[in-house]
């Protein structure tokens, strides 16, 4: 029991990373109904770049991990509105139905080949800014930092959802979700708000990056498998509803653990993409998500 326990926990963890990274895809698919397939490029970018700043490479550190962070933020802020500038708002203006898809994956290999280029190819351990010594919870171990993954992915979703709920730009996000061409009749420059959904999306990815460098290892390539994972989670859940990146985030986590201790690492991935295709085969909404009705 303590052992299950102690998988939930971690599964837990990593189903809050990838619940914020299917947050960053519901975003941009609700502004602008375009998804960025490099978002796991962007966590990865986050991490780098919180790396080098709070971590000893390139002559660091230069500030303390919680220092760091708002950095990284804006960092993948401007990350994310680089890539609707440049991949996304051209096939937005030309109606190219895919080639945003082409774009996003093409700037998402570019941005693979820098970090590996300026970083190395070889992962890197991320100091951890909290003890490693874990403390027990009904008889599992539990590592710190595991718990401030969980704490700061559920703190970073709700803010995001309550600038939207709040603030007067934030409803101007809402509004383009709702009805893009309503919106620019209302006055609200929607090609703007597409592109803040990005730096968003984006910036949300990078914050998900030194989240969980700490306890995991820090590449060019550890953003390609989170990527795909998250995105297999906001199918799950829906790509409309926030509720659901959560809950499609904790099957994902929690099965992957699971699986991976009592069947075989090998099979780590298979329970959940299992689920991914009962759910496009009976619900392709997503368990939370809701059909649109299209008038022809």
């Amino acid at each position: 029991m303590e052992i299950l326990l102690q998988l939930v926990f971690s599964g837990i963890a990593l189903g809050m990373i990838y619940a914020v990274i299917a947050f960053g895809y519901q975003l941009t698919f609700a502004t602008s109904g375009t998804l960025n397939f490099g978002q796991g490029e962007a966590l990865m970018l986050g991490a780098l770049v919180g790396l080098s700043l709070a971590g000893s490479v390139h002559g660091g550190p230069y500030l303390s991990y919680w220092l760091m962070i708002p950095v990284v933020i804006l960092f993948g802020a401007l990350q994310g509105a680089f890539v609707e500038w440049i991949g996304v708002r051209p096939a937005i203006k030309l109606k190219s139905e895919f080639g945003w898809i082409m774009s996003t994956i093409a700037l998402a290999i570019i941005f693979k080949n820098i970090a590996e280029n300026i970083w190395g190819k070889e992962d890197m351990p991320f100091p951890s800014p909290l003890d490693s010594t874990p403390f027990q919870v009904m008889g599992a171990n539990v590592q710190p930092m595991q718990v401030a993954v969980i704490i700061g992915a559920l703190l970073i979703m709700l803010a995001v959802e309550l600038f939207n709920r709040r603030s007067i730009y934030g409803k101007a996000v809402v509004a383009t979700s709702n009805d893009r061409d309503a919106a620019g009749l209302m006055g609200i420059n929607t090609g703007r708000v597409i592109t803040f959904s990005y730096a968003l999306s984006s910036a949300t990815a990078a914050f998900a990056g030194v989240l969980v460098a700490p306890v995991t290892l820090t590449g060019a390539t550890m953003g390609a498998s989170l990527g795909l994972k998250a995105f297999a989670v906001a199918i799950i859940g829906g790509l409309t509803s926030g509720v659901g990146a959560i809950v499609g985030g904790l099957i994902m986590g929690i099965s992957e653990t699971t699986a991976g201790y009592y069947i075989s690492t090998g099979y780590k991935d298979v329970p959940a993409l299992l689920l991914l295709l009962l759910v496009l085969a009976i619900k392709p909404s997503g368990l939370f998500g809701k059909a649109a009705i299209k008038k022809v």
